[in-house]
């Protein structure tokens, strides 16, 4: 739908562009103060002038459009990378997570292997975080 509004507004403004430097030709419109640009010097009628000003239009437009398409393909590229590190931080700590969760399963395996054999008395649990020491078994 919108790429049919674009057809229908550039087709529009080309219609209007043509009738614009067609109408306004001829002896009857002339410039009557030539003037320089870039050391150039612009003579002729009006419609001519009107002619070089869709030209610069048309070229601002293409400059306009490379520039903000550029910025579309950055940005983008910018949101891919936070979301895969995002993803990376998420698999991480599931990871780390389950590490912790192996390291306590172990400890309680061998606190209940140390009581099944009698020394039960002797040992006591040591409990771990991530950041602690990994010792399995301290004594009392």
């Amino acid at each position: 739908m919108i790429i049919i509004v674009g057809l229908i507004i550039v087709v529009a403004v080309l219609i209007v562009g043509v009738a614009g430097v067609l109408s306004n030709g001829g002896s009857a419109h002339a410039l009557t103060h030539g003037f320089a640009v870039f050391g150039y010097h612009v003579t002729g009628s009006t419609g001519t002038l009107f002619l070089y000003g869709i030209v610069v239009g048309a070229l601002f437009l293409c400059g306009l459009n490379l520039l903000l398409g550029s910025a579309r393909r950055t940005s983008r590229r910018g949101r891919d990378a936070r979301r895969g590190l995002e993803q990376s931080r998420q698999q991480t700590a599931a990871v780390s997570q389950d590490r912790d969760d192996l390291l306590i399963q172990r400890q309680t395996e061998a606190v209940e292997t140390a009581s099944v054999r009698g020394h039960g008395s002797h040992y006591r649990t040591a409990i771990s975080t991530p950041d602690a020491d990994r010792s399995m078994l301290s004594s009392s």
